[in-house]
């Protein structure tokens, strides 16, 4: 995990001294003619971020998660965390810490947008100290938002109690997270958010937006199953979204544990619905290609067929945290 810290951009600088280490950067920033903050109310910082490197990241995951954030700050100025647990302490029991910042201009002149970085690598001998540090770094009368990303087990994150608690929305990624992510007894479950909803929002909205044409009553007389297809590298999208029907279709008036919900693979890229009726004559399918971009709907509920093309996509990365975190 040392070579995590390492390849993430950034001045190290002494644990005690981060304040002013951040001061110092804008202002030499400032003086090569760079961009920088002309006050401190021109960060016009909006919220706090931790992200917290698992043990299971690599350093390139975590230079790609390290520019996700940076873009996600673009938008959303934010007072930046990373946690960098090491895996191996090699003798090391104090916290070492780098700073790193950058300034955007907004839509107008005096629009200027910045993030402020500071990284975090500790030994297991340190854990007990990081949550002062941690403190110590964020903004206090900002909203806190913990990104956990790639972690080992669920109950090693549980000692994390700190965020945890005071986050007002914790993120995990279920495709690359423990099996029992998504229902461990974490202190605030309703905090909880997973990317993968978050990324499907494109593919929820456009089924949502096509079902709204048909009476609710409509779309379950007959209901028999739901089948949810995907790519192999989509599982964990086909898994989310069959449970996003579930709970639309039970809105609908869908008998709730009567019906089959199913997921099976498909071909790479690929993700698609199929609704299967009791009455064959009776149809709703959705087919997408996300190589494409292009996707097609097809129905029959008894006015004839209805064939329809549209477009599919997943949320950018840095668009799927605003989701998860603000929505």
């Amino acid at each position: 995990m040392a070579a995590i810290f390492d390849a993430l951009p950034g001045i190290e600088v002494p644990v005690g001294a981060i304040s002013k280490s951040l001061g110092k950067m804008w202002a030499d920033t400032a003086a090569r003619g760079g961009p920088a903050p002309a006050t401190d109310d021109a960060k016009a910082t909006q919220v706090n971020f931790v992200l917290h490197l698992g043990l299971l990241t690599t350093a390139e995951d975590a230079a790609e998660q390290f520019q996700t954030t940076v873009r996600f700050s673009r938008r959303y100025p934010s007072r930046v965390v990373v946690l960098c647990p090491l895996a191996e302490d090699n003798g090391e029991t104090d916290i070492r810490a780098k700073i790193y910042g950058e300034c955007h201009l907004g839509k107008t002149k005096g629009d200027t947008r910045c993030v402020e970085f500071v990284m975090l690598s500790y030994p297991k001998l340190a854990r007990l100290h990081l949550e002062d540090q941690v403190s110590v770094c964020l903004s206090t009368d900002l909203p806190l938002y913990y990104w956990a990303h790639r972690f080992s087990a669920s109950v090693k994150l549980a000692d994390y109690r700190y965020l945890l608690s005071r986050a007002k929305r914790v993120l995990i990624d279920s495709a690359i997270a423990p099996p029992d992510a998504m229902t461990y007894p974490w202190p605030n479950p309703e905090n909880l958010r997973d990317l993968v909803h978050a990324r499907l929002l494109p593919v929820r909205q456009t089924i949502g937006q096509f079902l709204a044409g048909y009476a609710p009553a409509l779309l379950v007389t007959g209901l028999q199953a739901v089948e949810v297809s995907a790519g192999p590298e989509l599982a964990a999208e086909a898994r989310v979204l069959a449970a996003w029907l579930e709970r639309r279709l039970t809105s609908c008036g869908a008998a709730a544990g009567k019906l089959a919900y199913r997921t099976k693979p498909s071909a790479a890229g690929h993700c698609g619905v199929v609704f299967q009726y009791a009455d064959p004559q009776r149809c709703f399918r959705w087919n997408g290609d996300l190589r494409t971009g292009h996707a097609t709907f097809e129905a029959d509920y008894g006015h004839g067929r209805t064939v329809l093309s549209a477009s599919v996509s997943l949320l950018a990365p840095e668009n799927a945290l605003s989701e998860a975190m603000f929505f």
